[in-house]
Parts: C-alpha cells; sequence; structure tokens
C-alpha cells in the first residue's frame, strides 16, 4: 500500500446499468492498491427529485475541484425541459474532445482481429447543441453548428495524442463534398493542422465512405476525428467491429478537467439484472489512473482484463458467456493479485 496523499476522485454512478459497473470499477481500482478518496455526488434521473436537475451546480463544483471523474452512463430525459445530462456536463465544462477506444482482445470473437482505433469526438458543438425548432406544424430544423476555434481545438488534440502515442495515421471523418460549410470548415482546420505534423500521415474520408472501409478493413485505421454526431455513431460501429461496445472506454477531455466513461450508454432495460460487461468501465478507470500518474497499477488492470478474456471463464452474455457482472468483475480482482 503506497504512503501516499490519496487522490480525490469525483464519482457519479448514473443511471440504468451506471451504478453496477461503476461499483465494479471501483472494486477493481482499489485492488490494485491505489489509495482514492471518492467524492460522490448524485446526477441523472436520480438527481431530479432531489435537486430538480439532473446536472446540479454542485456536481460541476465537484468536477471542477478533483479534476478527474469517474462517471457511470446517464439517460437523456425525453418529453421533459431537462437537457441531455452527458452533453449538458462537457458543453457547461468546456470538455471538447471524446475520446473511446476500440481494440479487439484474444479470447473475444470478432472478424476483426488486430484491429486498434480510437475516434476523437468533438463534445461541445454540430447538431448536438440540441437548438431545434418547429417551422409551423410539420416541419422543424436543426442547426449544425461549427466553429473554427471547435474544430482546431479537437483536431488539435486528435494530432498531439497520435504523436504522444506513436500513432502512424490520423483521418479526418465527414461530409464536406456536400455540407460545404459547416464539414467544410472542419476539413479546412484538420489540413491546416496536419502540416505542423509531417510525420503523422492525414487522411480525408466522407462518413458513409469510412463506415464501409470500417466494416471491410478496420486494420488499416489508427485515430479518427470528427464532428460531434459521426462520432457518436463511428465510435458504436467501432465498438461492434472488435465484438462489443461493452469493451471500450472513454473520456471527455478539457482544459484541465477529465471525465472518465464507458463509451456505451445506460441501458435500462438491463438494470439491476446484474448481466452486463463492466469491462469498458474498468479499462475507463485504467485510463483514469493514468492520468493520476498511476502508470503500474492502470498496467495491472489492463493485464487482468486481458487475461480473463484469455481465458473464457468468466465472460457476459455480450461475449457469449453466461457470467454475471459481480462474477466477471471478481475474476478481474482475482488475477489483479496474480499479474505483474
Amino acid at each position: 500500500m503506497s504512503n501516499q496523499e490519496p487522490h480525490r476522485v469525483t464519482l457519479i454512478s448514473g443511471d440504468g446499468i451506471g451504478p453496477e459497473i461503476v461499483k465494479s470499477a471501483q472494486e477493481v481500482i482499489e485492488s490494485t492498491g491505489v489509495r482514492i478518496e471518492w467524492e460522490e455526488v448524485k446526477a441523472g434521473q436520480c438527481a431530479i427529485s432531489e435537486f430538480g436537475h439532473p446536472v446540479p451546480e454542485s456536481v460541476l463544483d465537484s468536477i471542477k475541484r478533483t479534476h478527474a471523474t469517474l462517471k457511470g452512463p446517464m439517460s437523456n430525459i425525453r418529453g421533459t425541459e431537462f437537457p441531455g445530462p452527458n452533453g449538458y456536463i462537457r458543453r457547461t465544462l468546456g470538455l471538447y474532445a471524446n475520446v473511446r477506444f476500440a481494440r479487439s482482445f484474444a479470447g473475444v470473437k470478432t472478424f476483426y482481429p488486430n484491429t486498434d482505433i480510437v475516434v476523437v469526438r468533438e463534445t461541445t458543438e454540430d447538431v448536438y447543441r440540441g437548438q431545434e425548432q418547429m417551422i409551423g406544424k410539420d416541419a422543424a430544423v436543426a442547426i449544425k453548428f461549427i466553429t473554427r476555434e471547435g474544430a482546431r481545438r479537437v483536431i488539435s488534440f486528435a494530432f498531439d495524442f497520435a504523436s504522444r502515442e506513436n500513432r502512424e495515421k490520423v483521418t479526418v471523418v465527414l461530409k464536406a463534398n456536400v455540407l460545404r460549410l459547416t464539414d467544410g470548415l472542419f476539413l479546412e482546420e484538420a489540413r491546416s493542422i496536419s502540416q505542423n505534423f509531417p510525420n503523422i500521415e492525414f487522411e480525408e474520408m466522407n462518413v458513409d465512405a469510412q463506415c464501409l472501409e470500417l466494416v471491410r478493413k478496420p486494420q488499416e485505421y489508427d485515430v479518427l476525428v470528427m464532428p460531434n454526431l459521426y462520432g457518436d455513431i463511428i465510435s458504436d460501429l467501432a465498438g461492434g467491429l472488435v465484438g462489443s461496445v461493452g469493451l471500450c472506454p472513454g473520456v471527455n477531455i478539457g482544459e484541465d478537467i477529465s471525465v472518465f466513461e464507458a463509451a456505451h450508454g445506460s441501458a435500462p432495460k438491463y438494470a439491476g439484472l446484474n448481466k452486463v460487461n463492466p469491462t469498458a468501465m474498468i479499462l475507463s478507470g485504467a485510463l483514469m489512473l493514468e492520468y493520476l500518474g498511476e502508470n503500474d497499477n492502470a498496467l495491472k488492470i489492463r493485464k487482468a482484463v486481458s487475461e480473463v478474456l484469455v481465458d473464457g471463464d468468466y465472460l457476459t452474455y455480450d461475449l457469449g458467456g453466461t457470467t454475471s457482472t459481480t462474477q466477471m468483475t471478481g475474476a478481474i480482482v482475482n488475477k489483479i493479485e496474480t499479474v505483474l
């Protein structure tokens, strides 16, 4: 056990399957011996009755105070005046880059072994800002909002990430041949920024062609960067390519704040059934440990997860097994004691 001061981390359990998989991630993180002081706050549907809003100001204050947050998935609340809690946190705190990792694992059935894709999605702009209106009774419009600053910020992040992580290629994904002003502006910035990284291959793809090529030959892609809507869709596609979105961790990144979360949603129909895959949330916890400077403990978690998947004895339904959430979590915790 380390004698250093504990890391202070905001904890948001979320909705649906969120509390179950966040608990799994906590157990695995704590089994490494790292010291975490969890600052637990309520957000999502569970917060509305108490605070009158899915994301109370106290939640935002906690995230800003700790700089590191482990967050479970939260459901959008349809038919109400409340904003979607995930997007609200990203926009309010300036978490401009959502980074989702899709990597194939030995032991997981997939048509696409050796896939290792990182989707970098801009998350404060595009049609996800929720600026919609009716035109009379029979038509509606949504505003696709792209700024040069927003594009430059997330594209620069993607290239910096690729350089830092020794990635070889960055692909910008758009539909600029049709959306010539909005996606065209994003493309302009990508072309300009790419010139500062001569050692990284730069590629442009229309989003429809990108979907086709990912299904044909995903191993040829590395870092993908794109506006908000395309990123939401492509990251789920990437999860399917590697066998399950339940294997895909993620993080929302701002200037000095990072919020770590699984790439998947809250899956309310599975809430409380103890059957969902906790891996994406656990691997998001490993990303968080890296952010906190706990690289050795992050590596322990990754190795333990990989060994459990290879063994194949404790796999949840999405991976072809019958293991419960708690059983898979227990298997990973047990592996922690033997790795490294």
